[in-house]
């Protein structure tokens, strides 16, 4: 490490003291207050992306603010100065709305998307001040996402388009040829028809090249790297700038696209293409040997190696991610014998050192992996890490808890066993005064003796004289976990706000407990799994006497709403209440109605039509006759992955037999409930039904 490093490590540690808490100690405090609430959690700031400059000095982050009463989030950056003791501070280009922040290679200069000019989402630059905004380019269409060359020279942007279109305004000839129909029929020939909550428009992200002028401004007609191309990139429907690379040297681009060929819907066959930046050559595979996922290629800072994750069982999309290196012609797993599952990569400046994020018995951690040896270090202990960015021997992350949002901390490469600075204090002025219930974890013997972990929120200002009613929560995925995060849809703060203990089982078939635990639900959602649950509530029940267990309600969605059911009529004896949101009715109609035809398709061992599958083994839609537990249904109309009749279904199941019940729809939203006025009515909808049957007449 250089002197100079050093100084700006040493610089970090002292002039940041005052506000340095380790995030294990920060999940310690509860003040006592009123409640945590939905109106609470929607309207709090949410920080993401960080980024750090090349020189360390600097970290520039979104921020997302809510204006609740508009119903409408806005995106605005700020900075800290990672030497000087002083407060972040937001930038004035904000003003017009900012996102996606990224530094140009000497540091000196900030590009990020804005749609301030137009409507249209475009880049612009401006300098580490922030003041004044310059536009990049000038795109016909939104851009997606987009990446400076290593040396400066080029930027390279995402685009949706026809495929089948050598120019832009090729696309946006069609686009207009189609706006001027009468007819509305549309044809498909093959799946996908949609996908997660937009049916196909035929459109696809491309890569394009432009040239940046000595101002940094994008100059000259866009260089299409994909033109005939069938696929997309960014992938859909939550792909960004990870998907694509830029090698050092500026002159090819490195990205991970699927063939939208007739196999689409049921293959998870992404592969890494190399094309060169000028375009003067098609895009290569270079994973054809590998059948599975090939994603998020990262080229080494030294130009030598090309690192990414990879999947090694076709169609299945929970499969263990592993950290691939090719290096020349060679080819190898950089930790095969580390049994946790790689989120992300970032190379260390000398790469020497892989930085990755990672599940871990419940919590997300940070590792260093050393790329010689392949030895895996966690950085951070207790909490969920999200996003990182390392700059001048400074690594920047985001990390929240079960009781509190994600803020920033900062953590030198070569002090790792220091006490991480905190950088940021979003929230300190909403949250003050809110008490947060306390959490803890816990582990017992499940399906088959193995140990399953759970976790424990205890009510907000808990007393332990007092019993309380339980939420029982079940996470989807099913490859997922309910762990040590701050969640935005499934917060379990908001119902110890509301008074209630919420337990939470990491189940067979969960995330960070290894790979061999995460692939023992496939085939077997109806019996493991239920048994970890059952196997979970009697252990909480029997360790926290303050459980009520006549009075406890169980939630779930997605898999978790499968699951609230199938207990409807496998285990419906200790629930006063269910709630399913966007869950599984029929498994056999979902197989043939769903969009990601592989992962219904692995998870019940074939499609419907193949003999040996496990579609009528665990399926709700056949005990119906034994539902009697009153339940809530909620539904969104664009969820395409748990489509809507399967909600409906729920529904007439339960009227028909004359259960007490209820359906909650939301036409304008998908598998997830995302606009802040809505989740505040979802959270409200469910209080008060889980308050029906726990605390109010119908409880007795």
């Amino acid at each position: 490490m250089t002197k100079t490093l050093r100084t700006a490590a040493s610089a970090l540690a002292l002039s940041l003291a005052v506000c340095a808490v380790a995030p294990a100690a920060l999940a310690q405090q509860s003040p006592a207050g009123r409640g945590f609430t939905a109106k609470d959690m929607v309207q709090l700031e949410r920080i993401s992306d960080p980024r750090v400059s090349p020189d360390g000095r600097f970290v520039v982050y979104s921020v997302r603010t809510m204006d609740f009463a508009a119903n409408k989030a806005s995106m605005s950056l700020w900075i800290a100065d990672l030497k000087a003791r002083m407060a972040p501070r937001r930038l004035a280009v904000s003003d017009g709305g900012a996102s996606s922040a990224r530094w140009s290679p000497d540091g000196k200069g900030l590009y990020f998307i804005s749609g301030r000019t137009g409507g249209l989402d475009q880049v612009y630059r401006t300098d580490a001040a922030g003041e004044t905004a310059v536009q990049v380019t000038k795109a016909p269409f939104d851009v997606g996402a987009f990446k400076i060359a290593p040396d400066g020279k080029t930027i390279v942007i995402s685009q949706a388009v026809f495929p089948d279109c050598d120019t832009l305004d090729c696309t946006k000839d069609k686009l207009a040829a189609k706006g001027a129909q009468k007819t509305t029929g549309v044809v498909y020939d093959k799946l996908f028809i949609r996908h997660w909550d937009a049916w196909n428009d035929g459109l696809q992200n491309h890569l394009y090249a432009l040239k940046l002028d000595e101002a940094g401004v994008a100059s000259g007609a866009p260089t299409a790297l994909m033109n005939g191309f069938n696929g997309d990139t960014p992938t859909k429907p939550f792909g960004g700038d990870e998907d694509f690379n830029i090698t050092p040297d500026g002159k090819t681009v490195v990205f991970s696209a699927k063939p939208a060929d007739r196999e689409e819907a049921w293959s998870t066959n992404y592969d890494l293409w190399r094309v060169p930046i000028d375009g003067s050559a098609k895009p290569v595979n270079e994973t054809t040997a590998n059948k599975a996922m090939d994603s998020q290629p990262n080229v080494s800072p030294d130009g030598k190696a090309v690192a990414w994750l990879a999947m090694k069982r076709p169609g299945f999309e929970a499969d263990r991610l592993a950290i691939m290196i090719r290096e020349g012609d060679k080819v190898r797993e950089l930790s095969p014998t580390w049994d946790r599952s790689a989120q992300s990569i970032t190379w260390s400046s000398d790469a020497k050192t892989i930085y990755t994020t990672a599940e871990d018995v419940g919590q997300t951690k940070l590792f260093a992996i050393d790329v010689k040896s392949g030895k895996a270090t966690a950085l951070t202990g207790e909490g969920h890490v999200g996003a990182v960015s390392l700059g001048g021997g400074t690594l920047v992350y985001a990390q929240d808890n079960l009781k509190a949002p994600a803020q920033l901390y900062a953590l030198s490469t070569a002090k790792r066993a220091e006490t991480p600075v905190k950088l940021t204090n979003n929230n300190a002025e909403a949250l003050a005064g809110v008490a947060m219930g306390q959490a803890e974890q816990f582990s017992f013997p499940g399906w088959n003796g193995e140990t399953v972990h759970g976790y424990l929120v205890k009510p907000a200002n808990f007393d332990p004289a007092q019993k309380y009613p339980v939420a029982f929560l079940i996470h989807g995925g099913p490859q997922g976990s309910f762990g040590n995060l701050f969640h935005y849809r499934w917060n379990a703060q908001t119902y110890a706000g509301a008074g209630y203990a919420v337990v939470m089982i990491d189940f067979h078939g969960s995330t960070g407990y290894g790979q061999a635990f995460t692939d023992s639900i496939s085939q077997h959602w109806g019996d493991r799994p239920l048994e970890d649950l059952q196997k979970g509530w009697a252990f909480a029940t029997g360790k926290y006497g303050f459980l009520d267990k006549d009075r406890a309600c169980a939630l779930g969605g997605s898999y978790g709403g499968f699951m609230v059911n199938w207990i409807a009529s496998q285990w419906k004896e200790p629930w006063k209440c269910l709630v399913n949101h966007d869950g599984i009715f029929d498994s056999r109609f979902m197989g043939y109605s769903t969009e990601e035809l592989w992962f219904s398709e692995w998870e019940n061992g074939g499609p419907p039509f193949a003999p040996e599958t496990t579609y009528a083994k665990f399926n709700p839609a056949d005990h119906v006759a034994a539902w009697s537990v009153p339940t809530l249904v909620v539904q969104g109309g664009q969820d395409f992955r748990v489509p809507l009749e399967q909600g409906i279904a729920s529904f007439t199941a339960l009227q028909r037999k004359g259960v007490p019940s209820k359906l909650l729809y939301f036409p304008n939203e998908n598998h997830w409930v995302l606009k802040a006025q809505n989740s505040v009515q979802w959270h409200d909808e469910v209080q008060k039904w889980l308050d029906q049957w726990t605390k109010g007449e119908s409880a007795k």
